[in-house]
């Protein structure tokens, strides 16, 4: 793992086999990757990149994650979408757009990677803000969802703002406080969005300095005190930027955590469980 977490934001991947658009705006896209092996055709998974919805940060910096799973035999799509900053980022398109990406993405990898893609909805891998949209999206519409791999995910959207994550990161993404827009939080805040019918994986590092575990604890709680399919692991070494980062300690953790959403796949082993 390089001394600085943060490297794995600049660290150089392999391009995508394909890039498929699933509407016109130009950051309407996702970047493929096929998956390594012969093996069966297996659910997409849709990498949903974080940055606290801003538009300095885009899917590029998920590359060496998404590499990563299409190694190990995953069909992977890198979601892109509208992000704060830009003129048209932020609500509502920021969130509807992952909506309509999630719903098209795997029609679109089967047509780009014939043979490789079961058929169903996918799987989302959300990290930080990402996360907050692969929550969003699964309680949105269940039907599209196969499963969500939350990692450090901004699950609480007011709390996130009365910390003033990144300084005013969910404000540019909502327009403001949960005051002045009850609506807009009670339609994208995962915290008033439970219970969740699909079925959840969160982990999050007890060293995170960018979201507090303590939001993930809370999510967590309130979703299975409503019957919600969703467990909480935490890693007591790790911080915000190794659940992306393929060479750290933390990335078996992730990789079997995401193989205990697929089906076909040995679940996760229950003692790694943290509640």
């Amino acid at each position: 793992m390089p001394a600085d977490p943060r490297a794995v934001l600049t660290q150089p991947s392999p391009p995508p086999d394909a890039t498929v658009a699933y509407g016109d705006h130009p950051d309407q896209l996702a970047d493929l990757r096929r998956p390594a092996g012969d093996g069966p055709p297996r659910p997409l998974v849709v990498v949903v990149h974080g940055g606290f919805w801003r538009a300095e940060y885009d899917r590029g910096h998920t590359g060496p994650m998404a590499a990563a799973l299409a190694a190990l035999g995953h069909p992977v799509a890198q979601l892109e979408y509208r992000r704060t900053g830009q003129p048209d980022g932020g609500w509502p398109n920021t969130l509807t757009d992952v909506l309509a990406g999630v719903a098209a993405l795997p029609a679109l990898a089967a047509a780009a990677l014939p043979g490789r893609v079961a058929p169903g909805p996918p799987i989302l891998v959300g990290h930080s803000a990402g996360g907050h949209l692969a929550l969003y999206a699964a309680a949105h519409d269940p039907a599209a969802v196969a499963g969500v791999l939350a990692l450090a995910p901004v699950a609480d959207l007011a709390e996130a703002y009365r910390l003033d994550l990144d300084g005013g990161a969910v404000a540019a993404l909502l327009g403001g406080g949960p005051t002045e827009f009850p609506d807009r939080y009670a339609a994208a805040d995962p915290s008033a969005l439970v219970p969740i019918r699909v079925r959840t994986v969160v982990m999050h590092g007890r060293l995170d300095q960018q979201v507090p575990i303590g939001i993930s604890r809370s999510w967590v709680a309130a979703a299975r005190s409503t019957g919600s399919p969703t467990s909480l692991l935490e890693l007591p070494e790790c911080e915000h930027f190794g659940l992306i980062a393929p060479d750290s300690a933390a990335w078996p953790r992730v990789v079997a955590a995401l193989r205990s959403l697929h089906d076909d796949l040995p679940p996760i082993d229950a003692a790694s469980r943290s509640r």
